[in-house]
């Protein structure tokens, strides 16, 4: 069996889907009995900090107001972000980052996703 490099590994992670990375989190979970989030969480930020050299590529997506379609701007946080229903309506209660260091295309889907469902949100 070949071996697969790290850096193979990171580029198929990047094209998966949010809600795909976190069924793999779990997968790994259960499969090694470690919490693999803590080490991802802590490769994030480095990830981010090699894009960083392009501001324009990546953008952070804050909502500001739930509006009055609370329930629906749960559901879309939800999908986006796989968070628990908990969690995503603290967020929708409270505002804050939904997406940080997304592609400017995929933050611009995310914000009218959002918007559709009656949410304010800004791009920064």
């Amino acid at each position: 069996m070949a071996k697969i490099e790290n850096k193979d590994i990171i580029e198929a992670i990047k094209e998966k889907t949010i809600l795909e990375v976190k069924e793999l989190v779990d997968m790994m979970k259960e499969e090694f009995g470690v919490d693999p989030s803590a080490v991802a969480v802590a490769a994030a930020p480095a990830a981010g900090a090699a894009e960083a050299g392009d501001a324009d590529a990546s953008k952070n997506v804050v909502l500001t107001a739930a509006g009055d379609q609370k329930l629906n701007v749960i559901k879309v946080i939800r999908e986006i972000t796989g968070l628990g229903l908990k969690e995503a309506k603290d967020l929708a209660d409270n505002g804050g980052t939904v997406k940080e260091n997304a592609s400017a295309d995929e933050a611009n889907e995310i914000k009218a996703k959002l918007e559709e469902a009656g949410a304010t949100v800004e791009l920064k």
